[in-house]
This record gives C-alpha cells, sequence and structure tokens, in this order.
C-alpha cells in the first residue's frame, strides 16, 4: 500500500463518515492550488482554462466521495492530447505562452496522480513556481495580493500534511503558515532594496519581449483609434514640475502619418537628420516627467514641441525630422523620462521637394466627391490661412456629429463622411481634413497621440489613458511653417477642453461612459486608489538602477558601487536575520532534561534493535528489556532496571529542584553503563 494511502486511507477507498482529516487536507490543498492557477484563466485559451476547470472539479469529487485515483492508462491519453492541443494552438512548445500553459496543466494533471509523498511534494513546490508565472502577466497590487494569499494557501497546506497523528485546528494552521511568510518579508524587503538593480523589467522574458500590446498603431484607418477610446488602460502618467497647463493645450505627440493609399494613413521612411529645421519659440518652458508604459514601439510621447531629446539609461533617443522621438528597441518595460517643452512654436522643417510632393500626393480614383468639393472652396479663396478656417467652418456649421460608434465607410470613405453620415471619431475629421487640405495643393499631414488628461489631486499626477487617444492635423503655410489644425475641435470642443468622456456618445446603454459627479465619494475613492497603484508603479514595478542609486544616496550612501551594494545588502541581512531568528531561538519550547535522558536511552536502546513503542510506559518499557533482550549483558540490564527506577520515581514523584543535579548524574552514569 502507498505511503498516502497508509496515512490517509480515506484517499484510497470509499468512505460515508464526516469529512475526516484526509478529506479536509486535500480540499485545502485543492483550495491553494485553484489561488494559483486562477489568474492564469486571464491569459490562457479557453479550452485549456476548460480542461483545468474540469480536471480541478474532478478531483475535488474523488476527495470528497473518497474514491479511488484514475488509472495512468486513463490519463495518459487525455495529457497527450492536450500537449498535442498546445501545440497547435501556440505553434512551439517553447516560449513564455506555451511554457505557462504547459505548466499549468502538468500541475492539474499531477493532482490526478498523487500516489505518494514525494508526489504531494511536486504538487507543492510546482505552485510555487507557478506563483512566479503570474507575474508575466500583471504585477498590479491585486496581483501581489492574491498571491500572497496563494503562498499562506499554499503553506498552510503544506503544514497540513506534516502532522502525522493528529492536526491544529485549520486557523492555528493558517496562523502559523502567515508567520512564516511574515519572518520572510523583512529579508525580502531588503533584497529588493539593495541587490544589485539591471535594466529592464521586474518580470519578462525576452523572448516574448514583443508581445502584442493595446496601444497607438504605426497607421491610422477608420476605427482603431475609436476602439482605443473604449480602453481604460493607462498610456503613460505626467508629474509637472512646471505649472500644469490647461486641457485644450495638452496635445501629446507620437507619430506622423503622411502616406495616404485611399483608407489606411502610414508613413514615408526618411533617414533622421541632424538639422531637421527651426523651432521658433515664445513664452516660457514647461518642465516635466513621464512614466510611459510598455508599449511594444519605440516612440515616445511628448507635449508639442520637446526642446530637447530624453535621456534613457540602456536607450538611445533619435529625433525625426518631423519632431517625433523615437528610441533604438521597442519599449518593453516601464520607463520614466524628462522632458521640457514649448507650448507657443512655429516649426519651419526642412523640406525637398520630394518631401513636399509627398504631403501633397493623393491616391488617384478615390473620393472623386470630396475633391470637386475642394475645389469650389478652393476657388473662393487664394489665402490658405483662409481656406483652413473655411474648412473648420464647415465641419462647425454642418451636422457633423462626434461618436465612438460611426457608421461603417466603403471604398470612397471620405466622400460618405463629408456628404452622408457625417459621424465620426478624431480620425475620420483629421483624416478628412488632410484629404481637403493635399485637394486644394496645401501640404497637410495627420498626427497621433494623446490629447488631455487627468489630474489627480491625491499625488500631483496627471495620467493619460488609452480612452485619450487622438489624431490631428498639420499644415504648411509658407514663411510659418507647420501649424496644428485640430478639426474634431471644431466639431466637439468639449472633447478637446474636457476630456473624452464627456463628448462621445455612451456605449453599452450608458454603462461604459458614466460621469462621476465632481465632490462623490466615488471619484475620491478612485482617486486614491489610481494613487495608491501609481506609487506602486513608481517605487516597486520601476524601481531601476537609477531609482536604488538615488534612495541610497538620499540614505547618506554616496555613489556606491555594485560591490559596495552586495556587502551592504548581506550586512544588513544578515543583521536582520539574527534579529528575527534570536527571539525565536530564545523563546523555543526548552526539553526537560529527564526526558532528554529517557529519550537517549530509548535512542540506545533502538540501536541494539529494542526501540521503544509508543504505547510503552517506562516500566512496560523495562519488563520488556529486562525479559525479552537477549542481546543485552546483565550489567546493561541492571544499569536500565536501575535507569528506569529512578526515572519513573524522579518523573511520577514529587522532587525537590536542589536534588535534580544529583539525579541527572546518577542516570547519566547509568546511561554510559547501558551502552
Amino acid at each position: 500500500m502507498s505511503f498516502l494511502h497508509k496515512l490517509w486511507p480515506a484517499m484510497a477507498t470509499p468512505s460515508t463518515r464526516p469529512m475526516s482529516r484526509a478529506k479536509a487536507d486535500t480540499l485545502l490543498l485543492l483550495f491553494a492550488c485553484g489561488l494559483v492557477l486562477a489568474p492564469h484563466a486571464l491569459h490562457l485559451p479557453l479550452w485549456i482554462t476548460g480542461i483545468c476547470l474540469a480536471l480541478m472539479v474532478w478531483r475535488g469529487w474523488i476527495t470528497f466521495r473518497g474514491n479511488r485515483m484514475p488509472p495512468r492508462w486513463l490519463l495518459l491519453p487525455i495529457a497527450v492530447l492536450a500537449m498535442g492541443g498546445v501545440y497547435l494552438t501556440f505553434k512551439t512548445f517553447f516560449g513564455q505562452e506555451a511554457g505557462v500553459a504547459m505548466l499549468v496543466l502538468l500541475l492539474t494533471f499531477k493532482l490526478l496522480e498523487m500516489h505518494a509523498a514525494r508526489d504531494l511534494f511536486v504538487v507543492v513546490f510546482l505552485s510555487f513556481f507557478m506563483l512566479l508565472t503570474t507575474f508575466f502577466y500583471s504585477q498590479t497590487i491585486a496581483t501581489a495580493l492574491l498571491m500572497i494569499a496563494a503562498v499562506i494557501a499554499m503553506l498552510t497546506a503544506q503544514l497540513s500534511f506534516q502532522y502525522v497523528d493528529t492536526a491544529p485546528p485549520l486557523r492555528k494552521r493558517l496562523r502559523l503558515g502567515a508567520s512564516i511568510f511574515a519572518l520572510a518579508v523583512p529579508l525580502t524587503v531588503v533584497l529588493f532594496v539593495l541587490f544589485p538593480r539591471i535594466q529592464g523589467p521586474l518580470w519578462g522574458m525576452p523572448a516574448d519581449a514583443n508581445a502584442a500590446r493595446s496601444g497607438l498603431s504605426d497607421n491610422m484607418t477608420p476605427g482603431n483609434i475609436s476602439k482605443l477610446a473604449l480602453s481604460g488602460d493607462v498610456a503613460f502618467r505626467v508629474k509637472f514640475i512646471d505649472p500644469a497647463p490647461p486641457s485644450s493645450k495638452l496635445y501629446w505627440r507620437a507619430i506622423v502619418l503622411d502616406r495616404y493609399d485611399g483608407r489606411t494613413w502610414s508613413k514615408y521612411p526618411r533617414q533622421p537628420a541632424k538639422d531637421s529645421g527651426t523651432l521658433l519659440f515664445s513664452g516660457n518652458p514647461l518642465r516635466y516627467q513621464i512614466t510611459q508604459e510598455p508599449t511594444s514601439k519605440p516612440w515616445l510621447f511628448a507635449l508639442e514641441f520637446p526642446t530637447t531629446d530624453p535621456q534613457l539609461a540602456g536607450k538611445y533617443v533619435i529625433g525625426s525630422p518631423d519632431k517625433e522621438l523615437l528610441v533604438t528597441r521597442p519599449i518593453t518595460e516601464r520607463i520614466r523620462y524628462d522632458v521640457t517643452s514649448h507650448l507657443d512654436f512655429n516649426f519651419l522643417q526642412n523640406v525637398d521637394k520630394t518631401t513636399m510632393s509627398q504631403w501633397l500626393s493623393l491616391p488617384s480614383g478615390f473620393n472623386p466627391q470630396t475633391i470637386v468639393f475642394a475645389d469650389s472652396m478652393r476657388s473662393k479663396s487664394n489665402d490658405d490661412l483662409t481656406v483652413v478656417n473655411n474648412v473648420l467652418n464647415f465641419f462647425r456649421t454642418e451636422k457633423f456629429s462626434y461618436t465612438l460608434q460611426p457608421p461603417l465607410l466603403g471604398r470612397n470613405g471620405v466622400d460618405e463622411f463629408l456628404f452622408s453620415t457625417r459621424a465620426g471619431f478624431c480620425e475620420h475629421y483629421a483624416g478628412a481634413f488632410v484629404v481637403m487640405m493635399r485637394a486644394m495643393n496645401i501640404p497637410a499631414r495627420v498626427v497621433t497621440g494623446y490629447q488631455g488628461g487627468q489630474m489627480n489631486p491625491v499625488d500631483g499626477f496627471m495620467t493619460v489613458k488609452q480612452s485619450d487617444a487622438h489624431a490631428w492635423a498639420e499644415v504648411w503655410i509658407e514663411n510659418r511653417g507647420w501649424i496644428r489644425v485640430d478639426p474634431t475641435a471644431a466639431v466637439a470642443p468639449e472633447r478637446i477642453e474636457r476630456n473624452n468622456t464627456s463628448a462621445t456618445t455612451p456605449a453599452f446603454g450608458g454603462l461604459i461612459n458614466m460621469n462621476i459627479g465632481a465632490d462623490s465619494w466615488l471619484r475620491k475613492i478612485r482617486f486614491s486608489w489610481d494613487a495608491v497603484n501609481n506609487g506602486w508603479n513608481q517605487w516597486v514595478l520601476n524601481y531601476t538602477p537609477d531609482r536604488q542609486k538615488s534612495l541610497l544616496q538620499s540614505l547618506g550612501f554616496g555613489n556606491i558601487d555594485w560591490r559596495t551594494m552586495t556587502a551592504l545588502m548581506f550586512a544588513i541581512g544578515g543583521a536582520l536575520t539574527l534579529l528575527i531568528t534570536l527571539p525565536l531561538l530564545a523563546n523555543r519550547k526548552k526539553i526537560d532534561p529527564l526526558d532528554a535522558a529517557y529519550a537517549k536511552l530509548s535512542k540506545q536502546m533502538a540501536q541494539h534493535g529494542y526501540p521503544r513503542q509508543a504505547h510503552e510506559g517506562p516500566r512496560s518499557y523495562s519488563v520488556r528489556l529486562l525479559t525479552s533482550a537477549s542481546g543485552l549483558t546483565q550489567e546493561q540490564k541492571r544499569a536500565i532496571k536501575n535507569f528506569l527506577i529512578i526515572y519513573e520515581a524522579a518523573r511520577y514523584r514529587p522532587l525537590e529542584k536542589s536534588a535534580l543535579p544529583d539525579v541527572l548524574s546518577k542516570l547519566t552514569s547509568l546511561l554510559k553503563k547501558s551502552r
């Protein structure tokens, strides 16, 4: 019979008795494994989640009913089919996604194959490893709290299986598991703060660094930005050093799109230029710091126009001729950079004939009605600024509407938008405006980025979300250069003055874009929680080498290198370990010296082949040794007899404290004779 079957018979045979300890301990283990696996359900394919859930329910039913485990001939084909499904889904067995999927399946299958203590410990330690993989997908405070609960539950389950005879109540075991976790926290904090940091994310795998993430694309087709507007994900956060400007000036520039194929806007390839043109500024500069979320894209965000390129550790920032900020590698971790911008400017870009022709080109055979309409407007004025204002007035006075759910457009999308549907999002207005400008022989292009943001009064950070994604236009005016024109502001000025949610049509019956009053307690709670999350991002997830260096310098350690930091880590960690360990050693239960002597005798007799049984008292043990221990000499037996007589008298009769040393001396002497 296997180890677990001996220890917990309910795992081997059906039982109608009340909940046994075996069932309770196994169900506790299943609960702990459920906490470990639950976060993965959000990221794994639905069929893997379904299989794991079915296997967990099956294992719980077996435990609750006391049935036998399924045979291997049944589990093996199911496991092989599951592995085949992993390969068909991911086209590989390697990498983050496929690897995590196989580990999840391995853990759930292992729960149905526990036949010995070794299998039990495999489940426990595999669960601890699975805890780490959760942070590949999410590193939020909520995820950390869930993983803490999972660690404590797993420690409690592991402790429960250590008790052979009787186990303490569940509450006491939970308290012990939580105490073990709490003992590790101080040393963990020291290691986190002082372990020499390297550039890169807190958790991640290089092979999956380019995984897709929500955010701006390097092209624009009607509908793709409006999809972002439904996302509440954070794009970046801003800490203003100087007073924050009004929302109408918050244009966070990202990508310039100047190539149009009749439906999609994209970029013409151009080489970086050392001298891309002249920027003429007026007014005071604006200093701020951006904490940007991972995008797997190579561009940074900044207010128009940044005066200098940001400095990023491990990344080289390239300023494009169109005043975009690009980095040499995609951004796969949260980054922080300082920027200085001027909001009042003239951008006189150096332009050759080829580039100028690109800003005027339109594909042939598209949007003929728009071309005719543009010609008629152009015939009324030769002044470019007047034409621009006339087009904006056209958007302002006609029955155009701003919505997240515009009608679908066909081949001549600009024609249909301007003269039929007249309902669209920012990309519709920006794209149509640029097409009209080019049709009037005015160089123009589309710029995408974000507009606006929401200031958190709790921590002073402005949060710019994916829902703030925006597209606007730039037109080239002779002797003035590029001028920003936002046709959306002509249709929905509230979108620019306030935020996106106040300007768009509520979706799904108004459940998404619910406006919360400025003084409501829900708004205050939301701001407080957002501030906590931002602090978590700034100090935990974004604890970079630069931030570690700044923290240590603020504590008075100066500019220390990694060797000194490592020595400091071991010194503080060692001192902290002593502070934790010494009280535990001082408070541990002391062994009674009489019982220690008795345990020594029992150990000696066990070495001779006569171990003491659990039910035997000193007198019964003495009788058995004196009558049945043929391998002992008469001198050893006399010593054992006298030892047990003295021990029994000292243990079970009142003994003066002053007499204890003499008794222990006699017992020690008799122990030597009984060897």
